[in-house]
Formats: structure tokens, sequence, C-alpha cells
């Protein structure tokens, strides 16, 4: 299909795709600790899964021969892996103690206008959970 001329494609999301060992573990992970959805499992044993929780999309990929998970961490001093923008961050807080996760940032205004938090999953990789609060008083 040929574009039409001078239109230009509109980027709809973004999926991250997150290398762990074991690919059943993290998809329930993220299903019992952060709410999402398991929408499938791919070859058996799973060498991949997708999970969805509202428009956010992760992809879980296994780790080939055995390697370790490859998170942002080792790279920088306050990594994060994915950022997530929600409408209800304390809300979205509550919800997720309430669900063991593991926050290693409660709820801050950050300086640059964004109140946001932070979990780990059990293989290091790091989500910002963030509203926009540079309109708010």
């Amino acid at each position: 299909m040929q574009p039409k001329s001078g239109t230009t494609a509109r980027l709809k999301s973004i999926a991250p795709q997150f290398v762990v060992p074991d690919v059943t573990a993290a998809a329930a992970y993220y299903r019992d600790r952060l709410g999402f959805e398991i929408l499938g499992f791919f070859r058996e044993p799973p060498v991949y899964s997708i999970v969805r929780r509202d428009a956010v999309e992760i992809h879980l990929a296994r780790a080939d021969r055995g390697l370790d998970p490859a998170p942002n961490a080792p790279h920088r001093d306050e990594p994060l892996d994915a950022y997530v923008w929600v409408d209800d961050l304390d809300a979205l807080f509550a919800e997720l103690q309430s669900r063991g996760a593991r926050i290693v940032e409660p709820p801050t205004v950050r300086e640059y206008h964004c109140y946001e938090m932070a979990v780990r999953d059990p293989y290091g990789f790091r989500l910002a959970f963030a509203m926009d609060v540079s309109e708010r008083s």
C-alpha cells in the first residue's frame, strides 16, 4: 500500500519487550501484582507472552541460552525500563500496594512537573507510572 501524498503516519502506542528467564512467572506477576491481563502464551514451553492493561502492552520474551534479564539498571543510576502515563496515580498506588507490588518509589512530584511512582518487577525491570501536574495549582 502506497502512502497518500502529503500525509504523515500517526504513531498509536508502544509495547516494550522485557527479556526474562521465565515467561510464565513474569506474566503471572504482571497479572497478579500489577493488574495486567495475560493475552496469551506462545510455543510450548512458553517463550513469549503479551500482557495488557487498558492501552498499555508489555511483551515478555524468554532469555536465550539461560542468559539473565537485561533491564536498564546496570547502565544508569536511576533507571527506568518503561514510563506509563495514568489518569489517577493515587488510586493506582493504593491498588498496587494492596496487590503486593514492589513499589520502590512512592508517589512524588518531580521538578519536571510529573507526579510519579516507580515499581520493580522480580527481574529488575523498573516501571514508572506518572501524571502530568504542570497545570495543577
